[in-house]
């Protein structure tokens, strides 16, 4: 089992910036998968971003490209999502999320899921 609880999240106009991270625990291991997803209100979870923590590759929604960044921690069960030039669109719940092998987009890919994490970019 891992265990996954994301910190961060808050309120925030558009055009800022805010920092969310992740953090691991239980039979975490040098093979596995870190994503972030997010869902808004009526819609469907999505995929955001995921880093590969053995080879540090990493996916990004197009979404989010140039804009979001997902990285490791010194400390292995750490990740971050760092989101720049936020929008209103971007208001939702982030969700961490965890896999062993390689990089997946679709939520049910995803065995491990913390709790959630409000973001919400006013205009």
């Amino acid at each position: 089992q891992v265990q996954l609880v994301e910190f961060g999240g808050g309120l925030v106009q558009a055009g800022g910036s805010l920092s969310l991270s992740c953090a691991a625990s239980g039979r975490t291991s040098s093979t596995y998968v870190m994503a972030w997803f997010r869902q808004a209100p009526g819609k469907e979870r999505e995929f955001v971003a995921a880093i590969d923590w053995s080879s540090g590759n990493t996916n990004y929604a197009d979404s989010v490209k140039g804009r979001f960044a997902i990285s490791r921690g010194s400390a292995r069960n750490t990740v971050y999502l760092q989101m720049n030039s936020l929008i209103p669109d971007d208001t939702a719940v982030y969700y961490c999320a965890a896999r062993y092998l390689d990089i997946a987009t679709r939520p049910y890919d995803y065995r491990y899921w913390g709790q959630g994490t409000q973001v919400t970019v006013s205009s």
